[in-house]
């Protein structure tokens, strides 16, 4: 094969996979600023808090991550068609370092684990404690929420129905909210007879979403790193390639 033929061949292999790494960064992109201005999901409600800023933190290394793809596949895009080489030189070496941060991030997920899951237990301890608390009506977007995640999931409380006589914004300790039984009343609680309330509680649920979620991320940081290497190899060749070609055009 002819080595112009090779170039040509590892410059649309390469452009293949780069194309593929920017649609993977344009969505982390889209999915931190989803995350950074859409408060209407349970995600937000149990990590967003005055104290902690959780979901913000995640939401601008998403973005961050985003640009950083959308700049480096810039370069690979440039020096790839224009077979500069110094700008796959830099592109390699931003590959690099993107290949070492995106390695840390399944060991942070990791450890990071259960420190995120206690914050999110607590946090619906806490939303629980305050339901339906008229001097906190500053609140109510997240009572809200919850209620939807009750009504719509069929569970009461966080371990069961049991976690709601903690609340002191009820009539009598034996009501329970109404999205804990099947009601169509707007109150924030309702009278109930015990087998009329759901049994399970929504913790079960929101650890199952938590897991599937955090297997996600992983699973597409994996192939992230994946496409990565493969852009490392092709960039690798192609500059060799090119270095060739130029060097037996000054021969000839």
């Amino acid at each position: 094969m002819k080595l112009r033929h090779t170039i040509l061949i590892l410059k649309y292999f390469l452009n293949i996979f780069n194309g593929i790494f920017l649609v993977l960064g344009f969505l982390l992109m889209t999915f931190g600023i989803w995350l950074l201005f859409d408060r209407d999901h349970l995600f937000a409600v149990l990590s967003f808090t005055d104290e902690n800023h959780l979901v913000t933190y995640i939401s601008f290394m998403l973005v961050g991550v985003g640009s950083i793809i959308g700049f480096i596949s810039f370069f690979g895009f440039l020096g790839s068609f224009k077979e500069i080489r110094w700008l796959l030189i830099l592109y390699l070496g931003l590959i690099t370092l993107l290949l070492g941060l995106q390695a840390a991030i399944p060991v942070l997920i990791y450890l990071r684990k259960e420190e995120v899951q206690t914050m999110w237990n607590d946090r619906i301890d806490e939303v629980i404690s305050n339901y339906g608390n008229k001097n906190l009506t500053g609140r109510e977007h997240e009572w809200y929420i919850l209620h939807a995640v009750q009504e719509t999931l069929e569970c009461c409380g966080r371990h069961n129905s049991t976690d709601w006589k903690k609340n002191e914004n009820k009539e009598h300790a034996d009501q329970v909210p109404c999205s804990c039984i099947k009601s169509n009343r707007k109150e924030w609680f309702c009278d109930a007879p015990g087998n009329e309330v759901y049994s399970k509680g929504c913790d079960e649920y929101i650890n199952v979403w938590f897991e599937n979620n955090t297997l996600a991320l992983i699973i597409i940081n994996i192939a992230l790193l994946t496409i990565e290497v493969l852009l490392f190899i092709l960039s690798v060749l192609l500059f060799k390639n090119i270095k060739k070609n130029k060097i037996s055009l000054m021969e000839s």
